[in-house]
């Protein structure tokens, strides 16, 4: 590897074909940073001063020696700052009178364009380097908007060309053919640079192979804007945001590192599951265990990434569900709770088990084991070990069979909660605020009677709230003052907390028990937001809310709590 500045005659020297990965993300620069760019373009013209414009990496491919090869080396990072590039001096060669010293920017000694463009943009950006007619269709590609916006925008007066071309200056990190980019991209994404897993993966996977990118990732990840949406979505895992396909890669790898006749070696399965470098892992599984038959990998990421659409829903908290769909329900404990390290178990299930009922019961047991850790404030730090990796290596596809392993387990880090845990649990624990407001709405989606008049909401319309707040010694002045160190110890505890359709306005929120019911002038009480919730409906009739009362709710609760989620 080398590195040294690089100014934009340096990058573009027309030695060498600069070529963007086949399938690589489209261009997608838009309007705002087309406008940053121009201005900083006309700093650098007026001021005659040196601008840098961050890294670009090259990687030198591997070539034949005869003499028809070209030099060919791939654009790892700096698609979208290159292409501009050549869009703005494209579209200052319309501009200018000394047009004809810049033409060489686009095209090789041996008169090819300079920069081969991906599968997607490569024929609109061809047609405008190559001054070919453009279709109405084509105007409407991000490469050609570009373009225009440059040719419309530019103006001739503020640009100076040589002084473009000498002081814009980049980074220029040269690889070789043997070089490894996946630890580049580390190094680069930790200084803000955002690369996934799944745009190294599908190069390294089809290449300049289009049937097959078509037909195993295109129509599978890419074949629409919803499509494209559902995978590219953010999910929360632990400190992360991560790109919802590289949580489904990871899943996968996770799974198929666990095959028995492959016989991954332990040491090996501990490095491939490390999620800070999934695309490494990936090429290096590939070519030890699987002698680099990249077909096995292919066709198994198809059908694996069907069942992942189908089961996982990162936007579950947004929408209404079936309150005995056992999937949805653990989807909302997935993201409500970011506790989405037991996908890679849920997606094993998913694909291996085809009896539903089963399949039904094995979630809605997974269900009652986070939710009644969550209760007992059990720790999650060996999920990752649980159900990445043990679930799934001793093939644990049956309800009995995990019922016996988590039993096994009884005295030990993962073990399942007791009734009596439980209990102890609505008593005592204080939980975070996110963890009380699932279990209380699905407490309530459960127990709720399909006669109630009142239609329960998608959970992210609902807050949470504490009945006796945890002011209360500033309106509620009936209760006794002598069981105040008591009182302030159930204050955060399930049984003096509700879900509320809305939230209370301050004032509201610390009155005394009448107030806080009704409400006061414009602003609403509980009677408005808590109405038709049935796991606190009836204690709206009560006359007092006080230390008596929250333990009776709490009771309540607990008896609920073991119904819906029993072992």
């Amino acid at each position: 590897m080398e590195a040294g500045n690089r100014n934009v005659a340096n990058i573009f020297n027309r030695t060498s074909v600069l070529k963007l990965p086949h399938f690589q993300r489209s261009y997608v620069w838009k309007e705002e940073q087309w406008n940053r760019f121009l201005e900083d373009m006309e700093y650098v013209s007026r001021t005659n001063r040196p601008y840098f414009m961050g890294s670009i990496i090259i990687k030198q491919q591997q070539t034949a020696s005869d003499y028809t090869t070209r030099d060919v080396r791939t654009v790892v990072d700096g698609q979208q700052r290159l292409t501009t590039i050549l869009l703005f001096f494209k579209a200052l060669t319309e501009k200018i009178d000394s047009a004809s010293t810049l033409k060489t920017l686009f095209k090789t000694f041996n008169d090819e364009i300079i920069l081969e463009h991906n599968y997607l943009d490569k024929p609109i950006f061809d047609k405008i380097m190559l001054d070919h007619e453009i279709t109405e269709e084509e105007k409407e590609k991000a490469v050609y908007k570009c373009y225009e916006y440059f040719l419309n925008s530019i103006n001739d007066r503020d640009m100076k060309p040589i002084n473009l071309l000498t002081h814009l200056l980049f980074v220029g990190i040269d690889l070789q053919s043997t070089d490894d980019e996946q630890q580049i991209f580390d190094t680069i994404n930790s200084l803000g640079v955002s690369l996934t897993t799944a745009e190294l993966l599908k190069n390294h996977l089809f290449k300049d192979d289009l049937k097959s990118y078509n037909d195993n990732w295109r129509d599978v990840f890419e074949k629409d804007d919803e499509t494209r949406d559902y995978w590219v979505q953010e999910v929360t895992s632990g400190r992360q945001k991560r790109a919802n396909i590289d949580m489904f890669l990871q899943s996968y790898l996770f799974i198929k590192i666990q095959e028995k006749n492959l016989e991954v070696k332990a040491e090996h399965k501990e490095r491939f599951s490390r999620i800070d470098s999934i695309f490494r892992s990936y090429k290096e599984f590939i070519k030890d265990y699987l002698l680099d038959n990249k077909e096995v990998i292919i066709k198994e990421l198809k059908e694996y990434a069907a069942v992942y659409r189908e089961i996982i829903d990162p936007k579950i908290s947004e929408k209404d569900f079936d309150k005995n769909n056992s999937i949805k329900r653990l989807n909302l404990l997935m993201f409500a709770l970011d506790t989405t390290t037991i996908i890679p178990y849920v997606l094993y299930i998913a694909k291996k088990v085809g009896d539903e009922a089963e399949k039904s019961k094995i979630f809605r047991y997974l269900e009652s084991y986070l939710i009644r850790r969550i209760i007992c404030r059990e720790t999650t730090k060996n999920y990752n070990r649980l159900f990445g990796t043990s679930l799934i290596n001793n093939e644990v596809s049956s309800l009995v069979k995990l019922k016996e392993i988590i039993e096994l387990k009884s005295e030990k880090i993962n073990f399942m909660p007791t009734d009596e845990d439980v209990k102890n649990g609505f008593n005592e624990s204080i939980l975070q605020n996110p963890q009380t407001l699932t279990i209380l709405y699905l407490m309530e989606k459960t127990v709720r009677s399909d006669l109630n008049s009142t239609a329960l909401k998608p959970f992210d319309e609902y807050s949470l709230e504490h009945i006796l707040p945890r002011k209360w010694r500033n309106n509620w002045d009936k209760l006794d003052e002598d069981k105040a160190e008591e009182i302030d110890r159930i204050l955060g505890t399930l049984g003096n907390l509700t879900i509320i359709t809305g939230k209370l306005n301050s004032s509201i929120r610390d009155s005394d028990w009448p107030n806080k019911k009704a409400g006061s002038g414009k602003n609403k009480g509980l009677t408005e937001y808590a109405q038709g919730i049935e796991i606190f409906t009836k204690y709206l009739q009560r006359d007092v809310w006080n230390e008596d009362t929250i333990k009776e709710r709490t009771k309540e609760l607990s008896d609920h709590a073991l119904k819906v989620w029993n072992q």
